[in-house]
């Protein structure tokens, strides 16, 4: 099965930001742990492309996610000119481009989720499957945030960058909340648009 021309011009696009990305990164340490986890992602969906090849819609949307992972590594999370300018046009306290990359952490896992799971007869169609998958969005959240906590305690003040909490006591429970926020979206915008990719690629 050759790989299709729009996943090419993707992984190509994809490399050329990630360079882009890497290029003078604010912090580079902050940049290697921002952006491990779409550097993983691709790297499994290159192994498994013959094998179990996605939709378009999914494969757009990682690609999204990975852009604005990629973002938050070069800048840090609380330097992001986009957020700057949410704070200033919104009057929020803070920059708060993390919470994109949060809603991002739970919609595009949900999506990925829930194709596996109907496309491998896992979970059918239903209130479990909509149940599983956002509280499996929660569960990796929460490990995320686990995560950052020890490489804050384990690195010390060079992981502060990482943590981009920006003097917010509640940073933890919120960017949970954003992912669930993020999954529960998923389910009420994509399931017609998903479904119907996942039809033609049954058929094809």
């Amino acid at each position: 099965m050759k790989p299709q021309p729009a996943h090419l011009a993707l992984l190509v696009l994809w490399a050329i930001a990630l360079a882009v990305s890497a290029y003078h990164a604010y912090d580079p340490f902050t940049w290697v742990l921002e952006v491990f986890p779409a550097v993983i992602a691709i790297a499994v969906l290159a192994v498994t492309y013959r094998s179990f090849r996605l939709t378009n819609l999914l494969y757009g949307l990682i690609f999204i996610h990975s852009l604005i992972l990629m973002a938050g590594g070069h800048y840090t999370y609380a330097r992001v000119p986009l957020g700057f300018w949410m704070e200033q046009t919104f009057h929020f306290t803070r920059n708060n481009y993390d919470r994109i990359g949060h809603f991002a952490q739970g919609f595009v896992p949900a999506i990925a989720a829930r194709e596996v799971f109907l496309r491998k007869k896992i979970v059918r169609p239903g209130p479990w499957l909509v149940a599983i998958v956002i509280f499996g969005c929660l569960g990796v959240s929460a490990l995320y945030e686990l995560f950052e906590w020890v490489t804050a305690v384990s690195m010390g003040s060079s992981a502060d960058a990482f943590l981009g909490t920006q003097g917010d006591p509640w940073d933890t429970q919120e960017d949970m909340c954003m992912a669930g926020i993020g999954a529960i979206s998923a389910f009420l915008l994509m399931p017609r648009i998903h479904d119907r990719q996942i039809a033609r690629m049954i058929r094809a």
